[in-house]
């Protein structure tokens, strides 16, 4: 390998199907961040697109969604000189070593894979004869696209959430029988990392921050916007001057995750004295405003400037290729692919 072989390599994908919100900030894109800028780490960052197609059939939200995903990660500080920032259907030899795994995999292994079971399991539901119906070999066999991920530069730590644990074992299965099968130490096997600090914030409804429910807050949405989003957070009917309880409270939580120690602890205290939601919204509001506007302004400026976000992908590109095509040559040799010169 490289190089960077001293540090620890950490991996993560970006799935680029929609709009980044506030918990997505919380729950991925700020830690991320936060090691992308550790010298000890060599962090790689791309934008899962070739994942997107299972998902998306709709190629102007893929397109518009990978530059608004490149676009917050950059406004929010990723450092691209310490990180490998790239576009995952920019690096071809990902497909290629899919293709490699996917003849080492056993397909019970797959079936496995808790998407095609909640697929089938859906169809059961259903009433279908076939079982297999709308299931198509993307969402089948993308757990062995998502080991290529890992495996083409060999992470030794992957942060995941606990629903994705599976795959992280799948990708150490793969790696493990290609390295018998092949008679090499070819791959690392990749460890799960699950940071249990990590917080999921609560939606406009009160439940999970998710797309999936439609009760986000989009991290850049206008001031005006933001505010009407902020007074639709649920709360409940206690009158001002009743003791609050902070945390039960979606909008406390909220606040606290982008608010330091102490503001924290003042807004507790003032929750304990009986603050009114409606003071307490615009305080929220206000604070996140703050918090916002500098990124959202840098935003705002590089998606007017696509050339520039394309520029830093291929660069990424270019630095995750310089790793990817060299390691693709040993694993083509290994599997009997290789030149005859």
């Amino acid at each position: 390998m490289t190089a960077t072989s001293d540090k620890t390599r950490v991996l993560t994908g970006i799935t680029t199907t929609g709009t980044p919100h506030l918990g997505n900030y919380v729950g991925a894109i700020k830690p991320a961040i936060a090691a992308s800028q550790d010298p000890t780490v060599q962090s790689y960052y791309f934008l899962a697109d070739l994942h997107a197609l299972i998902k998306s059939h709709d190629p102007k939200r893929v397109h518009q969604s990978r530059l608004e995903i490149a676009a917050t990660w950059l406004a929010l500080g990723l450092d691209t000189d310490n990180a490998i920032f790239y576009r995952q259907s920019d690096i071809p030899e990902i497909p290629e070593l899919t293709w490699m795994l996917s003849c080492v995999c056993a397909k019970g292994l797959m079936n496995r894979a808790h998407a095609y079971k909640a697929a089938v399991a859906d169809n059961e539901t259903a009433g279908q004869s076939d079982l297999d119906k709308g299931v198509t070999m993307g969402l089948f066999g993308y757990p062995v696209l998502m080991a290529a991920d890992i495996l083409m530069f060999n992470a030794q730590r992957v942060p995941v959430g606990r629903d994705q644990i599976q795959h992280i074992e799948m990708a150490r299965d793969m790696a493990g029988r290609f390295n018998h099968l092949f008679k090499g130490q070819y791959f690392t096997l990749p460890n799960a990392v699950v940071d249990e600090r990590v917080e999921v914030l609560g939606g406009l409804d009160g439940r999970k921050m998710s797309k999936s429910y439609d009760n986000t807050i989009p991290l850049f949405v206008s001031e005006k916007k933001l505010l009407k989003l902020v007074r639709k957070i649920k709360t409940n009917s206690l009158e001002p001057g009743e003791p609050k309880d902070p945390d039960t409270c979606t909008l406390f939580q909220i606040y606290a995750a982008f608010a330091t120690e102490q503001e924290t602890a003042e807004m507790r205290r003032d929750y304990e004295n009986g603050i009114g939601w409606g003071v307490a919204k615009d305080r929220v509001f206000e604070y996140l405003n703050t918090q916002l506007r500098e990124p959202r302004e840098r935003y705002q400026a590089l998606l007017e400037d696509p050339g520039h976000i394309e520029d830093v992908l291929r660069q990424g590109a270019d630095r995750a290729r310089a790793e990817a095509a060299p390691f693709m040559d040993q694993l083509r040799q290994a599997a009997g692919l290789g030149r005859f010169v």
